[in-house]
């Protein structure tokens, strides 16, 4: 049976004192674990909720957050994690869009979600206890779910102006976890830091709940804090993490000036940049047992689909390792045909980890899939002799700041909705700590006045934080191609050559 409460289940018969969860002090066992989302999917049954349907969590990391996910599978339900740095309309989109059922959420942002119809708040107490809410002794049955039975339903940015809902089945997300336990050598003995968001594939599937499958534990942090995560890997004695690359750097400057003992931690899994040779010294410095796991992934895919190989991480510098063991790589040019080692074209990726695609979108879905089934990337790199990916660039209009995407014609959609704007473009610089920040490129009506701080709280009305550009360059008029199109790589080019206007 593919549910997540029967691997939950089998560990809370075989090894039921075994810590399944810490978080804020708890330590959960499996056999709390199975005991607790049982309850909760009885609480979650009782408001009508069934086999299909679409529960969304709005939540910052706690246990609730993994329980939840469990005790939505138990019904049989679908389960649709949602940024909380997202603005109540981003929100009241995907909602709609999704068609959810339920909405749960922390009671912090009771504003943020008070316009849709259906919602649960947690407080702190049902944070890290959510089945209290639920009767004593209650109990939902165990729905039986299949291998194409839909799973998650997670929203990405793209290429349009508004996300579109990436469908993870059962057999998605297993043949994810096999990939991964294999990969990283998984095992019961693993206790794995979860200091990223959980919305996130990166903090729920790098390898995320791939833990639990084998009964290892998730170390959870509600906030990432660089001086917390020294501390819980230090004091729990865990093995790995996932840090995108913005909270790896803040970890490596914040350094360990207790002197703690971090010998524990055999890897932490990280990419999405180039990560630079220095910044792996580093890492080996503070952590002297580990290694940096340099990855590859997309959401449409439950991340992960190359990471590299210990003993490889200098000598295939720039490089995300090679391919998991059932994921496939190509890389094909714009006619669709493959290209030999060390050519660059788009990484097309096939295999059982691959979504089948786009929630009630089959346009979207069809032009994400060449003919022949390989899923279509959209970003550009290219393969060595010995299979090592490389990546060099993204066809999709993506900035991807802190680890979070962030599509361009979103923010541009915004942004048009000034009357002062004649026409924008918005695309990442380079930025040191961040990745890259986002930029908005205007062209102004005739006597128009625009500045800065103008934009900004434009933005900020109708956008999550992380979305709202952090500079304006005004010009009169945007690089086009013949066809007029915006020749956004010249302006991405330009504006990387110079240092970025405070703001």
């Amino acid at each position: 049976m593919q549910n997540l409460s029967a691997f939950v289940g089998f560990h809370a018969r075989r090894t039921p004192e075994r810590t399944a969860i810490l978080y804020r002090g708890q330590r959960i066992s499996y056999a709390a674990l199975d005991e607790r989302t049982g309850r909760f999917a009885a609480l979650l049954a009782a408001r009508g909720i069934g086999a299909g349907d679409v529960v969304a969590a709005f939540m910052k990391n706690s246990t609730a957050m993994v329980e939840l996910a469990i005790a939505v599978s138990r019904l049989g339900a679908v389960f649709l994690p949602i940024n909380f740095r997202l603005a109540a309309d981003e929100v009241a989109y995907i909602a709609g869009d999704a068609g959810i059922r339920l909405l749960v959420a922390d009671d912090e942002f009771a504003a943020v979600v008070a316009g849709l119809p259906e919602v649960l708040l947690l407080d702190e107490a049902a944070q890290s206890d959510p089945a209290r809410l639920a009767p004593p002794g209650a109990r939902a049955p165990m729905a039986r779910r299949a291998e194409d039975d839909l799973f998650r339903l997670m929203y990405t940015s793209g290429t349009t102006d508004r996300p579109k809902g990436v469908m993870h089945s059962y057999g998605n997300f297993y043949w994810k976890c096999m990939e991964h336990v294999i990969a990283l050598g998984l095992t019961a003995r693993d206790r794995l830091l979860v200091a990223g968001p959980l919305y996130h594939v990166g903090a729920s599937d790098l390898p995320g709940l791939a833990v639990l499958w084998v009964g290892g534990s998730l170390c959870i942090l509600r906030d990432f804090e660089p001086s917390a995560a020294i501390r819980a890997i230090a004091g729990e004695r865990l093995t790995g993490a996932w840090l995108a690359p913005v909270m790896l750097l803040r970890v490596l400057e914040h350094g360990n000036p207790e002197g703690l003992d971090l010998s524990s931690l055999r890897w932490v899994v990280g990419g999405g940049e180039r990560t630079p040779e220095g910044r792996i010294h580093a890492f080996r410095g503070l952590f002297p047992a580990g290694r940096y796991v340099d990855a590859y992934g997309l959401t449409e895919t439950g991340s992960g689909d190359t990471m590299m190989e210990a003993g490889y991480e200098i000598a295939k510098i720039g490089s995300t390792g090679r391919a998991t063991p059932h994921v496939e790589i190509t890389i094909r040019d714009d006619a669709g045909q493959a290209l030999p080692a060390g050519r660059e074209g788009e990484i097309c990726l096939r295999g059982p980890k691959v979504f089948k695609g786009y929630w009630r979108d089959p346009v979207a879905t069809a032009a994400s899939f060449h003919p022949d089934s390989w899923f279509r990337s959209g970003d550009v790199g290219y393969l060595d002799a010995d299979g090592f990916l490389f990546l060099t660039d993204r066809r999709k209009d993506l900035i991807i700041s802190g680890g979070e995407n962030i599509a361009s014609s979103e923010v541009e959609r915004v942004v048009y909705a000034l009357p002062q704007v004649k026409e924008v473009a918005v695309v990442g610089v380079p930025d040191p700590q961040w990745g890259e920040q986002p930029v908005a490129v205007v062209v102004l009506r005739e006597e128009a006045a625009l500045d800065l701080p103008t934009l900004q709280r434009h933005c900020r009305d109708r956008l999550a934080g992380f979305k709202v550009p952090r500079e304006l360059v005004l010009m009169e008029a945007l690089p086009r191609t013949p066809s007029g199109k915006v020749l956004k790589r010249q302006l991405r080019e330009a504006l990387a050559a110079r240092v970025p206007a405070p703001g």
